[in-house]
């Protein structure tokens, strides 16, 4: 990845406390944060002096392994662990007061995590649509409404789909829980503007699946405009463009080649 860019998001939250102790700098919750977009989006903002709150379910070893890199690399950061099940309501309820109560108050929520599993309409049960909206929208909304009561200022970023610009349903209830969260974007950023600005990324052909290699990107990218998989980097540099431009709200960044506009072959 080249060379980044320091966000001149300001450092809002100094004198916060956590407990008796006083905290000052960044800081950012990211949800799946232990791999793939949300690792490099956690090791990105630790690079520019943020601490993160790692948050994850299952990949316990990958979180402790990024916690203890970042906590080495950048020693002036905190870096710190939260496991919740956001298939779990009174879990996912729970992640931002621990958040604070251990790191202070964040002045960033982003909303990464996800489960993208397929199923057409007519094979989509009811127990495979609820999981699905739990995690991918239920989730979210619920942060964001407790980011709003409890953290008051600030900033959140939600992870969608370049999806969202079709109707293919191949991963129906993936899609719509992710078009739902756009809709959710704008939103909380009318009601909750000005302390709170809220704005969405929508990733195209960014990493492959763990199942398939790069020749798998490559084939799907003949079909969009740029011809290319992207990467993380622009959806980093698009966070960035985010954090910066204090002015940005209700809005939402394509980062895919301009594969919404539509297939080209």
């Amino acid at each position: 990845m080249g060379k980044r860019r320091t966000s001149g998001f300001a450092d809002a939250g100094a004198g916060d406390a956590v407990g008796n102790k006083p905290v000052s700098g960044r800081i950012a919750l990211i949800t799946g944060a232990s791999q793939r977009i949300g690792k490099a989006m956690a090791e990105h903002l630790a690079h520019q002096g943020w601490s993160v709150a790692i948050h994850y379910n299952h990949s316990a070893e990958l979180a402790a392994e990024l916690a203890a890199r970042l906590s080495e690399q950048y020693p002036q950061g905190r870096f710190r662990l939260f496991r919740a099940d956001l298939l779990q309501e009174a879990e996912t309820e729970k992640l931002l007061p621990a958040v604070i109560q251990e790191m202070g108050v964040p002045q960033l929520l982003i909303n990464n995590a996800s489960i993208f599993e397929p199923a057409q309409l007519k094979e989509t049960s009811s127990g495979f649509f609820d999981r699905q909206m739990a995690v991918n929208f239920k989730a979210p909304f619920l942060l964001i409404r407790d980011f709003a009561v409890l953290c008051r200022k600030g900033v959140i970023v939600n992870l969608t789909d370049t999806r969202i610009t079709a109707n293919k349903s191949d991963f129906s209830a993936y899609t719509l829980a992710k078009k739902s969260l756009w809709e959710l974007t704008k939103m909380a950023a009318f009601e909750l503007g000005p302390d709170i600005r809220v704005n969405a990324l929508a990733p195209g052909l960014t990493l492959a699946p763990a199942h398939e290699g790069e020749a798998y990107l490559q084939k799907l990218a003949a079909g969009i405009v740029l011809k290319r998989p992207g990467g993380v980097e622009p959806i980093l540099k698009s966070l960035d463009f985010i954090l910066e431009n204090d002015y940005l709200t209700g809005q939402l960044l394509f980062c895919d080649g301009g594969e919404n506009l539509g297939k080209t072959i």
